[in-house]
């Protein structure tokens, strides 16, 4: 019987505790900077691994972080959890109904977003597999996919998070951006499980043929299936177990059977926790306080410790090609940018917005990583490329939200009080659902005006139905972008009773603003979600809106109140 020894579990628990301290340290300060927290990890990773600590003391960083042994094994099982459970929760991000409700505009911009950069990826791939830096010997073809696949893929939980930090995630162009890259994390990681299984990952497999079938069997059943059990088990589990143990407890085992089964499959065990993140995350039934449990356990203990590690496997300082790494990020942006661009002309987006959908997509961030860390594993590419590749994904995160910010010219001084209607201040909602409380807003907004009160209401609630607008601190924005209107419209109303608008902290809504914009104008509609956001960032500043008694207060609260920059949401891979 194999047992461990007292060093054994001294060295694991001693470099375990280090890196996970560092990446947590350094993901805060990233975050404090207005960077994703995976830059942080990683860059404790490469102070701990041979690029640093192993340059300046390699004996006491070998002797820390073994490179065989007990340990390495240890290392690699727990690291692998990570990546998994990790996906599940980039799963989760993933709404098929936000996907199905964008329709054309999706499918098109999704398409072209993949196809672009897919179809010019393969052919450099596989004209120049030794120049993008290929292994010797190295299946061309299988090279080429790969490449293709890693030009094509966007990171939907990094793209979210921009879109959260720039406050448009609620907007109509945000759910654009976030349904084409759903449309893209989809479709390119069901095209790089294929590409695993003939990468000779399916060796322990039923082989080839049958492990494409049953992958495309597997992953048909979870997104048509899957979420119909979900609908059934979700509600049963919320209502005779604890709560976050059972619901966690649950999303952790389906996981895990999932992982098991994709691994036995032949592909890899992260596609399997991918596919069930999806179908747990698109039931109706799965509380945004849920979600927000799962991911905060997930991403702040075992990510960590996943994209720390990336940091200890390879010398990025001895593996560094300057050449190599512009050439992937050139390429990389310009083929997204490209099939980005002209998804959006066909779908008659204005110019800026077609590029800002370009930037979205062109943040790669996690999903790269893991994608040329598999490749990397499988002997697919060297060190060179991965490093390569590992800095792209970070450089085009980095870069995503700036380019949009400055796209769209997002304003903090534009306020929202501009819009508020003469009618629109209702200090008294008598409707306790959302949709009634939308219906009471309009028809405040409609008095004396032309708006059409059954029109409008049906509007705002398709849009609502769509991507539910329950921010934090009590507070819902629920809106919609209009034909015919000539001047933005905003009203608010309060709840005193609360209502469920779904939020991502669980408590109900009090606080209800209802803004309507002119169907053209995406950049009104962001400045004025994002300056609410900000006048009302903090419960206190809400708690004193709700004892104003008329507009008049209301607007006195509001013009004598400095508006806070909201911290910074969690962005992490």
């Amino acid at each position: 019987m194999i047992r461990l020894s007292p060093e054994d579990i001294t060295t694991f628990f001693l470099a375990l505790g280090l890196l996970l301290g560092s990446a947590r340290v350094l993901g805060e300060i990233a975050i404090r900077l207005r960077q994703p927290s995976v830059l942080g990890e990683i860059m404790a990773g490469i102070i701990l691994g041979p690029t640093i600590f192993g340059g300046i003391a390699p004996e006491i960083q070998q002797l820390i972080f073994p490179h065989e042994g007990n340990f390495l094994i240890l290392f690699e099982g727990l690291t692998t959890l990570a990546i998994a459970l990790f996906l599940l929760v980039a799963g989760m991000e993933v709404d098929l109904s936000t996907v199905w409700r964008q329709g054309r505009t999706a499918g098109i911009i999704g398409t072209t977003g993949l196809v672009v950069p897919f179809s010019v990826g393969i052919l450099l791939g596989y004209l120049a597999p030794s120049t993008l830096g290929a292994e010797p010997g190295a299946s061309r073809l299988t090279f080429a996919l790969f490449f293709a696949t890693a030009m094509s893929i966007s990171a939907l939980p990094i793209v979210a998070r921009i879109l959260r930090d720039l406050k448009i995630f609620r907007s109509d162009l945000g759910a654009v951006i976030v349904a084409a890259a759903t449309l893209n994390d989809l479709i390119g990681w069901i095209v790089f499980a294929v590409i695993l299984s003939l990468m000779g990952e399916a060796g322990h497999g039923p082989g080839v043929g049958m492990t494409v079938m049953l992958t495309l069997c597997f992953t048909v059943g979870m997104l048509t299936l899957g979420p119909w059990l979900m609908n059934r088990m979700i509600p049963w589990i919320q209502a005779n177990t604890g709560w976050p143990g059972g619901i966690l407890g649950f999303a952790l085992t389906g996981a895990l059977i999932c992982g098991a089964f994709t691994e036995w499959v032949g592909i890899h065990a992260i596609f399997g926790t991918f596919l069930f993140g999806i179908a747990l995350g698109d039931s109706k039934h799965l509380r945004e306080q849920t979600r927000s449990t799962i991911d905060q356990f997930i991403s702040f203990i075992f990510a960590p410790l996943f994209f720390a590690g990336i940091g200890l496997k390879v010398d990025f300082a001895a593996h560094f090609s300057i050449l190599l790494t512009l050439n992937v990020i050139l390429i990389a942006t310009f083929v997204k940018l490209g099939g980005s661009l002209l998804g959006g002309r066909l779908c008659g987006l204005a110019s800026r917005e077609s590029w800002a959908v370009g930037f979205g997509l062109n943040a790669r961030g996690a999903m790269e990583i893991i994608l040329s860390l598999l490749a990397l594993d499988a002997g697919l590419i060297g060190e060179r490329l991965f490093v390569s590749m590992v800095i792209m994904a970070l450089v085009t995160s980095l870069c995503s939200g700036a380019a949009i910010q400055a796209i769209l010219n997002i304003r903090s001084g534009s306020r929202f009080l501009d819009y508020l209607s003469s009618n629109g201040f209702r200090s008294h909602l008598e409707a306790t659902t959302p949709e009634g409380c939308i219906e009471e807003l309009v028809g405040v907004l409609s008095k004396g005006s032309k708006l059409d009160r059954v029109r409008v209401a049906k509007a705002v609630w398709e849009r609502e139905t769509l991507m539910s607008t329950g921010l934090s601190n009590r507070l819902a924005v629920p809106h919609a972008r209009l034909e015919g209107l000539k001047s933005p419209l905003v009203a608010v109303g309060f709840s005193h009773v609360g209502v469920d608008f779904n939020s991502r902290d669980g408590f109900p809504t009090r606080l209800i603003f209802l803004i309507l914009t002119p169907a053209g104008e995406h950049g009104t509609q962001i400045e004025i979600l994002g300056d609410i956001a900000r006048t009302f960032h903090h419960s206190e500043m809400v708690e004193k809106a709700l004892q104003t008694n008329s507009l008049t207060e209301f607007r006195s609260l509001v013009r004598t109140h400095e508006p806070d920059q909201p911290d910074q949401s969690r962005p992490s891979g």
